[in-house]
């Protein structure tokens, strides 16, 4: 009679071939289901990459053309070819002083409404986020619907107010009304009403003052948003043309858009022209290299709920 021997050492799976690497462990990377795949991912990258060089050919062109030899003729498309490039427009520009004296009115515009515009707001949120008096969510709401009113229809009163107390042509009529900014003080508010009530409370049982809770408790929370409102307003003010056109026309306290822009009323040549574009323009492409984390923070922030 025969007998059937049973291998007991044959362990399940082994007839199947080891996984290579990790020790005959195999690790399958977990792909997103909702990832395009194929000619799909393909036509995806490549809308992507056209919508990129659209986006980026105006400040292609704006720097080829700053940079074409003095006297040189300017046609579309022959003046985009790169050849014959000099820095002769930006030394031009910067010889005659006006450049200089633009940066120097734009910066003390932005980086001093900057200070003032995340103090107010930091201030006014926490007053909304964790004070208690009555009428507070009516103030709020007020103060939020002045973002429906259209700024034009507030720019002659101002001019006029500004006017009248003699900030024409100055540092501080140029600044004052930019002070208090809604959106600001409205993110503000938002985050700082995330904030657990404990540590406030735990600060007041310890003695600590409100100015004191304001400084070592809520500004030391909120630096992430104060970076990211610090970042956007610094951004809105170096670009903002309109009410330094009003106010500032003096040379002496011009800023660097409206000098540019009156570049082209006094005749200048275009290539000169688009050279002072390119200078106003770095500041904004240096700033958004260091801290383009914070937009995609600014944006997610926006959101947090009160």
């Amino acid at each position: 009679m025969a007998t059937t021997v049973l291998d007991i050492t044959a362990t399940p799976g082994a007839d199947e071939p080891p996984a290579r690497g990790g020790g005959g462990k195999q690790k399958l990377a977990a792909r997103d289901p909702m990832a395009p795949r194929g000619w799909a991912a393909i036509l995806q990258y490549a809308l992507l990459v056209i919508a990129g060089l659209i986006a980026l050919f105006p400040f292609y062109a704006m720097l080829v053309m700053s940079l074409r030899a003095p006297g040189v003729a300017l046609s579309f498309p022959g003046s985009l070819v790169p050849t014959d490039l000099t820095f002769e427009h930006y030394q031009e520009i910067w010889a005659t002083g006006k450049m200089p004296r633009w940066i120097v009115n734009t910066v003390i515009y932005s980086f001093v409404s900057v200070f003032f515009v995340l103090l107010f707001a930091a201030m006014a949120g926490y007053g909304f986020a964790k004070k208690r008096f009555r009428g507070r969510e009516v103030l709020f709401w007020l103060f939020v619907a002045m973002v429906m009113v259209p700024y034009h229809v507030t720019l002659i009163p101002q001019f006029m107010l500004i006017s009248e107390m003699g900030g024409v042509n100055t540092y501080w009529g140029l600044i004052l009304p930019t002070l208090v900014n809604v959106q600001a003080t409205f993110l503000m508010r938002q985050f700082i009403t995330s904030i657990p009530d404990e540590l406030i409370e735990a600060a007041k049982v310890d003695g600590a003052s409100e100015l004191r809770i304001f400084l070592t408790i809520i500004i030391p929370l909120c630096k992430p948003i104060l970076a990211t409102l610090g970042l956007f307003v610094f951004l809105w003010h170096w670009n903002d043309f309109l009410w330094p056109l009003v106010v500032a026309q003096s040379e002496d306290v011009q800023v660097l858009t409206v000098g540019v822009a009156r570049m082209l009323q006094e005749n200048a040549p275009l290539s000169t022209t688009l050279a002072g574009s390119a200078i106003a323009l770095a500041p904004i492409l240096i700033a958004y290299l260091f801290a383009s984390r914070y937009f995609t923070e600014g944006a997610v922030m926006s959101g947090v709920k009160g």
